[in-house]
């Protein structure tokens, strides 16, 4: 029996499902400040000491919390995590290509890869549709409360993350099997069989190396936002495969693009495999 083709939606979140950043949705209003002051201090203080804005940004978010006697625990990501806004269709987007994929014989799973935080997201309610979501996180101490960055996501360690993927790695926390050779045909996933959604600068790196690696790459923008320019750079500098505006509707630009995707997978995975029996069938001639 031929193993069914699985394809791979893997998202950025803020940007991407989201039109803000997350911490703009509840977390920020909590300790009193205004996103654009919170995202000021955060660019100063990265550059000040030439340091991470990942890291500097959870940094910001313990210390504020802590001077408004906010307890960070899990549970208090995710309640922030239940006020963050989502772009139009999202909601229903999951069950549209899911049950599409089903019509067309694919599985289809799909991935989270953000430099937002794990804890928020899991509070979306969305959270239940991703097989893994891949961001940062915190650790905690005894009493269940945010003390210290356990995971910060830049641009490059989102490229480690589609490594995973590829080689069906959950963990994070495991360094040795991401670094052990597999045969291309024996990965879980082909890079060929993702579908990368990005909106900003730190997705540059996995969109251009999933479209080099055969994949699509689709760069959204805020309907009516000056990150069209942005989005339409980047098609023009070959970094991705497609520009949309970040309505997922269905049959919208990227709920129609995303299905044409699928379906050149799949007839891409049959050309593939007939070649093979064909060949394999000359070979015991």
């Amino acid at each position: 029996m031929v193993k069914k083709t699985t394809i791979a939606l893997i998202y950025d979140f803020d940007g991407t499902l989201s039109p803000g950043n997350m911490q703009e949705f509840g977390f920020i209003q909590a300790i009193g400040k205004d996103s654009r002051t919170f995202w000021e201090q955060n660019k100063k203080l990265s550059e000040e000491n030439d340091a991470s804005g990942i890291l500097c940004y959870m940094y910001l978010m313990l210390q504020k919390a802590q001077a408004e006697n906010i307890s960070l625990s899990r549970s208090s990501f995710r309640k922030f995590g239940r006020d963050v806004e989502l772009f139009k269709g999202v909601q229903d987007w999951f069950k549209l290509i899911n049950d599409y994929g089903k019509s067309v014989g694919v599985n289809i799973e799909h991935y989270i890869n953000s430099s937002g935080l794990t804890e928020m997201i899991e509070g979306t309610s969305i959270a239940k549709e991703f097989k893994k979501i891949y961001a940062c996180s915190f650790l905690y101490d005894v009493d269940g409360k945010a003390v210290w960055p356990a995971v910060a996501v830049d641009y490059t360690a989102k490229t480690q993350f589609l490594f995973k993927i590829n080689k069906g790695i959950e963990r994070i926390s495991d360094n040795k099997r991401i670094n052990e050779y597999v045969a291309e045909e024996d990965r879980p996933i082909p890079f060929k069989n993702m579908i990368y959604f990005g909106d900003g600068e730190t997705d540059i790196p996995c969109m251009k190396l999933i479209k080099e690696q055969g994949g699509h790459s689709i760069a959204v923008y805020k309907p009516g936002s000056a990150k069209k320019k942005t989005a339409a750079k980047l098609i023009n500098e070959n970094r991705v495969n497609f520009v949309c505006s970040a309505d997922y509707s269905e049959n919208k630009e990227v709920h129609n693009v995303v299905k044409t995707i699928i379906d050149k997978i799949k007839a891409d995975t049959e050309f593939h495999n007939l070649q093979k029996k064909h060949k394999t069938k000359a070979v015991k001639k």
